[in-house]
Formats: C-alpha cells, sequence, structure tokens
C-alpha cells in the first residue's frame, strides 16, 4: 500500500527547520506485515527530542528514515498471535525479543536484537517493510529503500512494526493521550519507579523539563518523593513544575544551580535525575546529589561528549551513577499500569500536551521543541 509520511533524507541541516524543511512530507510504499508483524492505522504521534536529534545529527542514525517513535493506533492486519484487528495498541521504542539474555532476566530495554534491529534501521526480524513505490515520478532525489525508526515510524498514516513493539491499550483513551505512553511517560516515570526505585520521603531533583522530565517529576510525586525540586531554563515550565507537585523551582541560568538545590534539598538529594541529554548539565545533577546519593541519567547526548567527576567520590561517598533507558521498562506491564494511574488521577499526564499538529506542519513543529517553549506536542492524523 502508499503511505503518507515524514522521511529525513539528511541529518543535520540547519535551523528554522521551516525554511530548510528537513522532513519532506512523501508518498512511501508499505510492505504488508510478514511473520510476527502487525499493520496498525495510526492515530497520533508524540514529537520527541529523540526525533529532534535524529534531525540536528546528534543521534545519527541511517538515511533515509521515517521518524516518529511515540505513538498509537488501531491494528488493522494482524500476522501475530495475541493481536487482532481494532485492537488499540501503544508502542515501546525498542522491540523485546523475549529470548536474549537482557530478555531473559527481565530487561526489556536492553533487549540485543532490538538494539540491533534500531541500529541498522530495520524491523526486530531485520526486514525492511518501507520502500519507494514503482514509478513514482514527483520530487527530487527521492529514490532507494527507507528505513524504520526505532522499530516504529509512526510519523505516517500506517506503519508496519513487530508485535514485539506492540502493547494492547484502552481504546477509549485519547489518541493525543495514549501516544505519550510510549516514550514520555514510560521513559520518565520508568526511571524514578523501575531504575531508581525512590521511596517516599527521599529527595529528588529533576534537570529538564521536557516530555521525559516532567514525567519524571510525576514519578517522582506520585511515589512521595520530598523535597522535589525542578530545574529548567524556561520560566513556564518551572510553573507547570510547581503546579504538578514541586516543592522547590529553580531557574538553570543561574550560576549557583547546585547550590540552591543542596540548600532545597538539606545538603543534596537522595536521587538526581538529568534528561537533557548533556554531560556539563549531568555533571551539574551529579554534583547537586548527597552522599550516598543516586545520579539517574536519561538525556542522551552526542556519542563525541565526555563526562568528568571526581572519581574518588563513588567510593569515598558512596555515590552511584546509573544509566535508565527506556525507564528500564517491561513495557507489556508498564504501559498499561502507568494508564490505569492516570485514569485514577494519580498520574496527569495530560498536563503535558502543548497542542496538536498535522503532518504538513511539523517542520515548524520542530522549530518550537528545538527553542524549548514547548513540552509535547502530538501529531494527530
Amino acid at each position: 500500500m502508499i503511505v503518507r509520511g515524514a522521511v529525513l533524507r539528511e541529518m543535520g541541516l540547519p535551523s528554522p527547520y521551516s525554511e530548510s524543511r528537513p522532513l519532506r512530507i512523501e508518498q512511501v510504499e508499505l510492505d504488508p506485515p510478514g511473520p510476527g508483524e502487525l499493520l496498525v492505522r495510526i492515530r497520533a504521534a508524540g514529537l520527541c527530542h529523540s526525533d529532534l536529534s535524529v534531525i540536528d545529527g546528534s543521534r545519527p542514525r541511517v538515511m533515509p528514515m521515517l521518524l516518529g517513535h511515540e505513538a498509537t493506533g488501531e491494528v488493522i492486519q494482524s500476522e501475530a498471535g495475541g493481536f487482532v484487528p481494532g485492537d488499540t495498541v501503544g508502542f515501546a521504542f525498542v522491540p523485546a525479543c523475549g529470548a536474549c539474555g537482557p530478555c531473559a532476566e527481565g530487561r526489556a530495554a536492553l533487549c540485543e536484537p532490538g538494539a540491533a534491529a534500531n541500529t541498522a534501521g530495520t524491523l526486530l526480524s531485520g526486514a525492511h517493510r518501507l520502500g519507494r513505490p514503482d514509478g513514482y515520478q514527483a520530487g527530487e532525489g527521492l529514490s532507494g529503500q527507507v528505513h524504520h525508526h526505532l522499530g516504529v515510524s509512526g510519523f505516517a498514516d500506517h506503519a508496519v512494526v513487530s508485535a514485539r513493539s506492540a502493547v494492547k491499550i484502552d481504546p477509549d483513551l485519547p489518541p493525543e493521550i495514549a501516544a505519550l505512553f510510549g516514550c514520555a511517560v514510560m521513559t520518565g516515570v520508568g526511571a524514578v519507579v523501575n531504575t531508581a526505585r525512590v521511596q517516599a520521603g527521599q529527595s529528588a531533583v529533576v534537570f529538564g523539563l521536557g516530555g521525559v522530565g516532567l514525567s519524571a517529576l510525576l514519578g517522582a510525586e506520585l511515589v512521595g518523593a520530598h523535597p522535589l525540586v525542578a530545574v529548567d531554563v524556561v520560566p513556564e515550565k518551572l510553573e507547570l513544575a510547581l503546579s504538578l507537585g514541586a516543592t522547590h523551582a529553580i531557574d538553570a541560568r543561574s550560576n549557583d544551580v547546585v547550590e540552591q538545590v543542596r540548600e532545597a534539598t538539606a545538603g543534596g538529594a537522595h536521587y538526581a535525575f538529568e534528561t537533557v541529554g548533556s554531560a556539563a548539565v549531568l555533571g551539574q545533577t551529579y554534583a547537586a546529589t548527597r552522599r550516598g546519593g543516586t545520579t539517574v541519567t536519561v538525556g542522551l547526548p552526542h556519542p563525541s561528549q565526555m563526562l568528568s567527576i571526581p572519581a574518588v567520590s563513588l567510593v569515598a561517598e558512596e555515590r552511584t551513577l546509573m544509566g535508565s533507558y527506556v525507564g528500564s521498562a517491561i513495557p507489556s506491564r508498564d504501559i498499561p499500569r502507568y494508564i490505569s494511574l492516570y485514569r485514577a488521577g494519580r498520574l496527569p499526564v495530560d498536563r503535558l500536551l502543548t497542542s496538536t499538529v498535522s503532518l504538513d506542519n511539523l517542520n515548524e513543529a520542530f522549530d518550537t521543541l528545538a527553542a524549548g517553549t514547548s513540552i509535547r506536542q502530538v501529531l494527530v492524523l
């Protein structure tokens, strides 16, 4: 079938993207699903910094690629057990094979075949289902195979995905809300409850208040972290964080950010979360913890960035520095659980939604994301 989607053919084009137009809205050939795969009608897809980092080249990927990884939709055709046409699904951006070492240990986010497929721009099976339609003439330089983005490629009206990337969810959840659970919520909340396992009464600080950072803040508020400190450069995001449960809001442009965090948490946070994707910010986050404190990094900096910390502090102060990918999640468990918490009013992720956008306005929407003035824009199809 022929689908309409947003294809990136060259990384690193300059902003504003409204002028350089890195995302081309093209007609692309989508092959039918193979064994263990699903054809899904995409209903909504969130715009995430992980998409932006591919566009600007800080997260290198094979080109060309149809972007979008935080999405939800309706199953149209199923070649996999457990799914039937009409099912509503959300997506995990790391497909979990269920058989490799990490999967066997319950660490689906670290699935080895899933990571290899994501790097290669394929589905879990190693197959490509995206390409150019035969005989299509419009446009320039648009020939050749198109790669999948993190097994999803949700910036299109339809997608073929591995069933290992899909999780059945409630069909009556608004699509623009349902999409958020596949990345922002799963990653941010999971970093708190799965990776760090923050307990009630322990202090926490979140550096960076995008979709993932604010989800981490929601997760910390959910488990009863106190005090709960929010750090960002955008005043409106700091105000939102206070309304979502933060006890302190600190402007990251201040010269004494670390000192302010340490004062607010009586000597440093028990847990500190970095969601910006910057080694410099990660250094600040680490410095903001107390003796025995834990720093969890969620952001994805450019591979060339290096971190420098006092090595002796890891031993002499029993500090912990750890990474959290996909919120250390088991998506089939965590996505439905977080949706239930949202429905119960305990995880108000709808507050993260900035606006909805159309496929034709994606480049302009990524300008807004790059400027830091939005939290989560969602493409509605």
